[in-house]
């Protein structure tokens, strides 16, 4: 005979529900999405020149200049009349809230070619030793027909401009991670512009990935020693309402100090946006050929149409959905672990909102809402 439930035991039901267990990724790690249950603003990021469409972000990680540890940078791509591919600032948001300029780009002030003009993608890094590169994928009237191929801007510690890096291999660069070092850094970007204009809205498989091998110190400007194409035959095309789409978020497993990263333990995170899925290119650090589109790490379930795209300490990859404004975690093994609403405005909600991400160990989630041109804090 079955004993019945008692009332200390229902009680003990309803404490366990409304505290689900963490899973438990491989190695013991926890994900990190569940315990996170708010959602806060942080602060506008509308500078005075009425840019807007917050697309990338870098936290600062050591200060120098006017970078400041702990800070967040966020490249605008949109200009005061909202036309794409024509934003020119870089703002710095203190955790406060405290809004600044650290960049105000324009052509004519750029130290070398930029095909194109000023027009700053997701592609956004600081460099420990007072660098900051950014991508430029630059338009004449906020069209896709008029989308050239841009350039890399590197800028010092204060804002300015001091050399851009441009050519075959730099075209529309989309986003970007890095693996930093205080004598060489690596740099993974995508591109989204090869042959997606001339095929006026049909989806080409043109994307690529490309790893640029840089030089650097705290006292002369980065020197380029090698760019690889790693991965390609991503598929890309126009779109009226965000420009291109093509692959988008990058991150790499082992992203910091390139002491403690190896290419035997080392994958780049790709969001294949067009076709729903995140995909893993090994040996990323070394490789002298293209894997491709790499493997699928996770396809379809909570995905749809990921942008940006974090790898955290552990090993999960946090990406945003361009079709509904959802978060998911997803752990190295591939599986689909936790997701989170991080934007439900709109019609469908969330759509196109959400590009950039921070993770945090000690804060949360960070993230740009394009819908609202605000940094937001997903955190417990």
């Amino acid at each position: 005979m079955r004993a019945s439930t008692t009332a200390a035991q229902l009680a003990l039901l309803g404490v366990l529900a409304a505290f689900p267990a963490v899973p438990v990724l491989a190695g013991g790690e926890h994900a990190v999405l569940p315990p996170l249950k708010t959602n806060s603003t942080i602060a506008s990021t509308v500078p005075g020149n009425g840019d807007v469409n917050p697309y990338g972000m870098a936290q600062v990680k050591r200060s120098t200049g006017k970078l400041i540890a702990g800070h967040i940078l966020i490249s605008n791509f949109n200009n005061s009349q909202n036309q794409q591919g024509t934003g020119t600032t870089i703002v710095d948001v203190a955790p406060d809230g405290t809004l600044s300029v650290f960049a105000a780009l324009s052509a004519a002030s750029l130290p070398g070619p930029c095909p194109g003009g000023v027009g700053l993608t997701t592609a956004l890094v600081v460099l420990e030793s007072g660098w900051v590169v950014v991508g430029s994928l630059p338009t004449a009237d906020g069209t896709s027909p008029t989308a050239q191929a841009g350039c890399l801007i590197v800028l010092d510690s204060m804002g300015n401009p001091v050399e851009t890096f441009y050519g075959s291999l730099i075209n529309g660069p989309w986003d970007m991670t890095v693996l930093d070092g205080w004598r060489h850094a690596k740099l993974f970007f995508t591109n989204v512009l090869n042959g997606t204009v001339a095929a006026a809205g049909a989806t080409v498989n043109g994307g690529n990935v490309v790893r640029m091998d840089l030089e650097v110190s705290g006292s002369a400007m980065p020197v380029l020693d090698a760019l690889t194409v790693i991965g390609s035959g991503f598929a890309e095309h126009t779109d009226p309402a965000a420009l291109v789409i093509g692959p988008t978020g990058v991150g790499l497993s082992c992203a910091g100090d390139s002491d403690d990263c190896d290419d035997q333990h080392a994958v780049l995170y790709v969001a294949d946006t067009v076709n729903n899925r995140i995909t893993a290119i090994h040996d990323p650090l070394e490789r002298v050929s293209s894997a491709g589109t790499g493997q699928t790490l996770s396809a379809g379930g909570s995905l749809n149409g990921p942008l940006g795209l974090v790898v955290t300490p552990g090993g999960s990859v946090l990406t945003v959905n361009s079709g509904d404004g959802f978060i998911t975690e997803i752990s190295p093994g591939g599986h689909q672990v936790a997701k989170a609403q991080l934007d439900s405005s709109g019609s469908p909600p969330g759509a196109g909102a959400l590009f950039g991400l921070v993770f945090d160990p000690a804060h949360g989630v960070y993230y740009v809402d394009d819908a609202t041109n605000t940094l937001n804090l997903l955190h417990r």
